[in-house]
């Protein structure tokens, strides 16, 4: 949970610049991935999910598949999903609640959510693609847990990290999490001093040449 704690304090575009600077430039997700509350931001290690639709599936039968993917769900883990749709919401109130109370940290869906009313008096995380009414009875699927899945054209497998806002959502690669992080952390220490200098009167050019960082 440190790394969590540290990455949460850095924001989307900071890490995206040190990631692209270390040769991992397709880290972004689609922009149409939006925070449902836009002054939420939600960092942690991912677990992923993966499915489809199948309309041949009874009510009975696609229920007990989705709250088999809310049990399996870890505590304090981002839940990151491909639904491989986007004809109904993959994630609602009670879903949410559920994710809330097991200690998921939040969720990132290509795909739809509904009962955002709910959702937000939660402060559950949710970043989503759109919203919809329609929901996954008799309609949708899991059938990969933990396994690699492609949201745009990122690759994100469980054990990767990722830093949510409202600019966006970063992927990090898990194997250079704690260097990524570090890095960043070390971006925003300068930042700060060219803030300072420019806000004391330094020409920004020459801050910038001084620091090498706007």
């Amino acid at each position: 949970m440190e790394l969590t704690k540290r990455l949460e304090q850095c924001y989307a575009a900071a890490v995206h610049d040190v990631l692209r600077g270390m040769g991992h430039a397709n880290c972004v997700l689609p922009h149409t991935i939006k925070p449902l509350d836009p002054t939420k931001k939600l960092a942690g290690e991912i677990y992923t999910v993966s499915g489809y639709i199948d309309q041949t599936r009874d009510a009975h039968d696609t229920l007990v598949q989705w709250t088999g993917l809310l049990s399996k769900a870890p505590s304090g883990k981002v839940m990151v999903c491909q639904p491989n749709t986007h004809m109904v919401a993959l994630m609602g109130e009670l879903s949410a609640e559920t994710l809330q109370h097991k200690g998921v940290l939040g969720y990132v869906v290509d795909g739809g959510c509904r009962d955002t009313d709910f959702i937000l008096k939660l402060g559950f995380p949710v970043f989503c693609s759109f919203n919809t009414p329609s929901d996954i009875v008799g309609r949708w699927v899991p059938d990969r847990f933990g396994q690699p899945l492609t949201i745009g054209d990122v690759t994100i497998s469980t054990g990767d990290w990722l830093l949510a806002d409202r600019d966006g959502v970063v992927i990090i690669p898990g194997k250079i999490a704690q260097q990524v992080v570090t890095k960043t952390e070390e971006v925003l220490l300068t930042e700060n001093k060219v803030r300072s200098a420019i806000l004391g009167g330094m020409d920004p050019q020459e801050a910038y040449l001084k620091f090498g960082k706007f």
